[in-house]
């Protein structure tokens, strides 16, 4: 089962591994993301920071068989770096019934980006993709860990209107 997909830029790092993973009890942590599947470097970067009894792999999200992932007894975080490859993964398959929520946690300020929440900068064309997503079906979220209040779509874009 997919227990969550995250857009994280920072991909792995402490709040994925020690408060999402617990929360979830996910037993399985897929990297969905084109750069790092292809950077060696990066790669073995990432899964020395793992947990010997968590399973991982670091794909492009492309290759993710998402259909697969989501019948998988074992539950599943996957991360991807930006907004935009949530809408990648739900054109290659991903869909609602396969994985219900969509998180947002860190998303990096960048010129054209308004704040949304202390870690979560949006552009108006990802604003535009999380409503696609939410209107296909997705619950979409922001919050940065478990123990966060969730804000949800509506919050989201209420938000990103008042920080113009």
């Amino acid at each position: 089962m997919i227990a969550l997909v995250r857009v994280d830029n920072r991909l792995v790092h402490g709040q994925v591994l020690v408060a999402w993973v617990p929360h979830l009890k996910a037993a399985r942590l897929v990297v969905a993301d084109d750069e790092a599947a292809r950077n060696a470097l990066a790669r073995a970067a990432m899964t020395l920071a793992l947990p010997p009894d968590l399973e991982a792999s670091i794909e492009p999200v492309s290759s993710v068989d998402w259909v697969a992932l989501a019948a998988s007894p074992r539950p599943a975080l996957v991360v991807v770096r930006e907004v935009a490859d949530l809408s990648r993964a739900a054109k290659g398959g991903l869909a609602p019934a396969l994985a219900p929520r969509l998180n947002l946690g860190n998303v990096h300020y960048a010129e054209g980006r308004r704040q949304v929440t202390a870690s979560v900068f949006l552009s108006e064309a990802e604003l535009e993709t999380l409503r696609r997503l939410g209107a296909a079906g997705f619950a979409v979220e922001a919050r940065a860990v478990p123990t966060d209040a969730a804000l949800d779509l509506a919050e989201i874009e209420r938000r990103w209107a008042a920080a113009s």
